[in-house]
Order: C-alpha cells, then structure tokens, then sequence
C-alpha cells in the first residue's frame, strides 16, 4: 500500500507543480494519469461507479468529487483541491491536497492550513488500542483548535468523510470528521484507514450538482480537503501517502 500511495503522492506533486492560471483542469488530470500509469499503476478512480477522470478536481466552493474538464482554466487565487488514487499490486493508495494558483487570501490560506491541521490530528489518534471515533474526535478537536488559533468558524462538511482501505478503494468502516470518542471498532496493528476534513469558511451543508457528482457548499463559501492513507503500526502511525 505504501508503493500505491507513493504514486499518489507523485501524480499530486507533479499536479501542484503545473498548476498554473491558464491551465485546465482536464491537464492536470492527464498529468496525474500519465504518473501513474508511468509507475506501473492503475487509476482508482476512472471508471469507479462511472466517474470520468483519474482525480476529482474541486475549485473553490466544490468540496469534492469535481470532474476535471478542459473548459475550465485556473485563474490566479483560485482555491484548488485534488484528490487522487492509485491502485499497485491490487493494494490501493488514496491522498489529497489543497493549494492555491499563486497567492491566495489569508482566508482561504487559513482554511487550508486547518484542515490539514485537523487531518494531523487524527493520524496522530492512529494508535493501537484506541477505536475509530477517537479519531474522529481527533479531528474535530483539530478543526476547533484551529477555530480559536484563527478567530475564526470552519464548517465540518456534514456527511463526508473518511473509510477504510486496502484491496478495495471504499471499505467499511466509515470515518466521521467529528463525533465523541470511544465508539466503534478498535484500531489494531495494520488497520489503514484513509483519514480525510473537509471544511468551509461557511456552512456545513452542500449539495450534488446535476452532473451527479460534484459537491459544492449551499452558501458559495469556498472549501478544502486534505487527505492521507494511515496504517496503524507498533511504532505508532505510518502515512502511506508521503
């Protein structure tokens, strides 16, 4: 799984370095195919559940599950998140990130910046012993940490999240981004779990656009999303997405 989220990581490098104003969306997604299959993969999502593209492409006030597409160009300021997998030796690797075309505004620089605080947050709760809501927990801890260090509401995109993974993509169980802890399935040596917030400068609500896919935010407010495939181990948690 390590060498599926090696490639991921490659195709989001590769993605962020050519991210550019003028650049499509559709490029960036070839590009990110073109690494993949470059090292021997296989694009989780094409084709998943008929999803057109090898990542979701999700601008601005798209939360995820944006289809990338050559009619859409970035423009300077624009708020990008990707999200990719890859599948290696039928073990699968699943990352995303958030990053700016050029500068962006404090706020949006904000909102990535806490979103993947939180998302460390929850690796670090990838610990044997503990159960699945300790990490989601840990998330939302992360999420008001980052609330009083900024001054700041971040909207916990409500009913997203992260899950399980391995020989499939989606596998149960379901990660909440927030909750109490002490719930759920304990976390054993070798239990992966893609661990993924999603937050907004507004609300919590979205809804799905007609293309059946896209996820934007009800208000306009712009949104992020990082993520990382984590192995529970002995020696504490181990990213398989770096």
């Amino acid at each position: 799984m390590a060498a599926a989220g090696a490639l991921v990581a490659a195709a989001l490098k590769a993605v962020r370095q050519a991210a550019a104003p003028g650049v499509s969306t559709g490029e960036l997604d070839r590009i990110a195919e073109a690494v993949i299959r470059d090292g021997g993969g296989v694009p989780s999502f094409l084709g998943y559940h008929g999803f057109p593209a090898t990542v979701c492409a999700s601008v601005n006030d798209r939360v995820v599950h944006g289809i990338p597409s050559d009619a859409e160009t970035l423009v300077a300021g624009d708020l990008v998140s990707i999200d990719c997998g890859a599948i290696l030796d039928d073990w699968h690797g699943d990352s995303a990130i958030t990053f700016g075309v050029g500068a962006l505004i404090p706020a949006d620089e904000l909102l990535s910046e806490a979103t993947r605080a939180s998302m460390e947050a929850g690796i670090a709760a990838m610990v044997p012993g503990n159960r699945l809501t300790d990490v989601s927990h840990a998330i939302e801890v992360g999420t008001r940490a980052a609330e009083s260090r900024d001054d700041r509401k971040y909207g916990i995109v409500a009913g997203y999240g992260g899950h399980g993974i391995g020989r499939e993509m989606h596998m149960d169980p379901f990660l909440p981004n927030e909750g109490s802890p002490g719930r759920g399935p304990y976390l054993e040596i070798g239990s992966v779990l893609a661990i993924e917030p999603m937050l907004t400068l507004g609300t919590a609500n979205t809804k799905v656009l007609a293309d059946d896919w896209t996820v934007v935010t009800t208000d306009g407010s712009r949104a992020a999303h990082w993520e990382h495939t984590v192995a529970v181990t002995a020696d504490g948690p181990r990213i398989l997405t770096l």
